[in-house]
C-alpha cells in the first residue's frame, strides 16, 4: 500500500489491486478506507486480520505492507 500525503489531505493505494484507492483529511482514515476496500476487492471476511506495516518512507510517499492470511 502507497499513501501520499497530498496538498488536501490524504491518498492510500493497494497498486496490485486496479482501483483500490481511497482519500481521506487524515492518514488513519485514508489507510482504513483502503483496507476496507482491499477486503472487497479479494472476497476477505471481517474477521481476517490485516497487519499494517510501514516498510518505507520516501518523500511525500509512505510504502506499508499489508499482512494476512487469506484461508
Amino acid at each position: 500500500m502507497i499513501v501520499t500525503n497530498e496538498a488536501d489531505g490524504f491518498n492510500a493505494e493497494v497498486p496490485s489491486l486496479k482501483g483500490c484507492e481511497s482519500w481521506a483529511h487524515s492518514e488513519d482514515d485514508a489507510i482504513k478506507n483502503v483496507i476496507e476496500l482491499t477486503r472487497y476487492y479479494i472476497s476477505l471476511n471481517e474477521k481476517t486480520e490485516i497487519k499494517v506495516d510501514l516498510a518505507r518512507r520516501s518523500g511525500r510517499k509512505k510504502i506499508y505492507k499489508l499482512v494476512f492470511d487469506k484461508e
